[in-house]
């Protein structure tokens, strides 16, 4: 590691030597953007492209309305922990060690958080795999796109790509990767619905009206629920958030808590650009889900299919190629890999961030150690992606892996809105908690979560 490396300033030390005043102009706070775009290529990946378009298919337009609902309640909770974040100058892992009930003097969701590394393997290693299906259905190695040595090479090249961007463990290295990689995913989906209308799928706006009637259809009950929890932000977004705010600076320029009112104007003033960051974010990947979620509908349903992983992939695929010509099911192919890789992308420095955040909580390391913590990091970064590409070649249908997988998401996601509530009560400063407002929707959002979490739960013991 080089020392310029171990020379930046610590974003999880608060002095007074970076103390900022916060711009008040809208303008001005744009120029301070940047954790939300991280959370956006996290956010818009398997679930979105994945399940969101299968869901489409599976129930057409009634559930449009849903999207923006499910991503819109849990925004909520997302900006009560980066408003606890950027008060206290913690991130997420170490704020949940003080939630109760404490088991052997840590947290129950710190245990969780240690155990979330298998979820987090077993999870992108589907995310990895269904990426380098798409990018070998464009580029096949070896002659046949779909075999273990092409699906295997691309594996390996995308993981290797991964690692080489976050090498360096620089926020600004992956709030810029994270950008532009939102930017051109966000153009393909918005590309993709309205090169549908030159199709004989084409949507109406009659289409979106019915929509947006707010409506369940007879059986879909279970549907709607399994979009709410996986579309918009989710539990490892919700706790990266926090990571991303200290890291951009939001707390150091807030600086130490004193008491003064000096301080609270600071807080509250980027706790305000958080709030613009997030709600930004939120517009990008709702609009993406949307129109994933509508290719679905218009596409997929008409037509009674409902495919599955990355079925969805090969069978819009095969539709636009034969619809508009090859070059459409080459951009959708190109498109849906890059959409997912994105996930990839952003999912190495936030786990390993999370991770690295519960080892120190249980004395592996001390989190204010600048210099063993990004040893850490970097050493996650190199492990996680290299587990997912074994993982993703070597297990076709890790049942046990998914089932344990499932109950640690549901369980984690519960644990995020508890805890949230508990820091937001105990923890945050009064002065700057927002308001009746903001908490009755942060225990609106809580309940939302909590509730579906347990659904999930129970439907993956059950």
């Amino acid at each position: 590691m080089t020392q310029a490396a171990v020379a930046r300033p610590d974003p999880y030390i608060l002095d007074d030597r970076r103390i900022q005043d916060p711009p008040t102009k809208f303008s001005g706070k744009l120029r301070f953007l940047g954790p939300g775009m991280i959370t956006s290529a996290a956010v818009v990946g398997s679930g979105e492209l994945l399940t969101a378009t299968a869901l489409g298919a599976q129930v057409g337009f009634i559930l449009l309305w849903l999207v923006l609902v499910s991503t819109f309640v849990k925004v909520w909770v997302q900006i009560a922990l980066a408003r606890w974040a950027i008060s206290t100058g913690r991130p997420a892992v170490s704020g949940y060690n003080d939630v109760p009930p404490k088991i052997v003097k840590h947290g129950w969701m710190a245990y969780l958080s240690l155990l979330l590394l298998a979820q987090f393997l077993f999870g992108q290693a589907g995310v990895i795999s269904a990426a380098a299906f798409a990018f070998s259905s464009v580029f096949p190695i070896g002659g046949d796109p779909y075999t273990p040595l092409s699906i295997g090479v691309w594996v390996a090249i995308l993981a290797a790509g991964a690692i080489a961007i976050h090498l360096a463990n620089r926020y600004d290295v992956v709030e810029n990767v994270s950008t532009v990689l939102v930017v051109l995913v966000t153009v393909f989906a918005i590309t993709m619905v309205f090169l549908v209308q030159s199709t004989e799928f084409a949507w109406s706006l009659r289409d979106l009206g019915e929509g947006m009637r707010f409506q369940v259809a007879a059986g879909s009950i279970g549907v709607a629920l399994a979009m709410f929890g996986l579309t918009g932000v989710g539990a490892g977004e919700i706790t990266s958030y926090t990571y991303w705010c200290v890291e951009k600076g939001y707390a150091a320029w807030t600086g130490p808590r004193d008491g003064s009112e000096e301080w609270a104007a600071r807080a509250n003033g980027w706790i305000s650009v958080m709030k613009v960051d997030a709600w930004v974010a939120w517009v990008i990947y709702t609009v993406s889900t949307l129109a994933f979620y509508i290719l679905g509908a218009a596409v997929l349903h008409p037509q009674n299919l409902i495919p599955e992983g990355n079925e969805v992939m090969s069978t819009l695929s095969n539709i636009f190629s034969s619809s508009i010509g090859p070059a459409g099911g080459l951009l959708f192919l190109i498109g849906a890999g890059l959409a997912l890789y994105k996930t990839v992308i952003a999912n190495v420095p936030l786990q390993a961030r999370i991770v690295a955040n519960a080892l120190a909580v249980f004395n592996v390391f001390t989190w204010t150690d600048q210099r063993r913590r990004d040893r850490w990091m970097r050493l996650l970064m190199v492990l996680l992606p290299l587990g997912w590409s074994i993982i993703g070649v070597a297990i076709s249908s890790p049942l046990a892996l998914v089932v344990f997988g499932g109950i640690l998401n549901a369980v984690y996601l519960i644990g995020v809105a508890i805890s949230t509530v508990y820091l937001s009560r105990h923890q945050t400063d009064p002065r700057v908690k927002g308001g009746t407002f903001m908490t009755v929707m942060m225990w609106i959002s809580a309940f939302a979560i909590c509730l579906v979490g347990g659904v999930g739960l129970y439907n993956t013991l059950f």
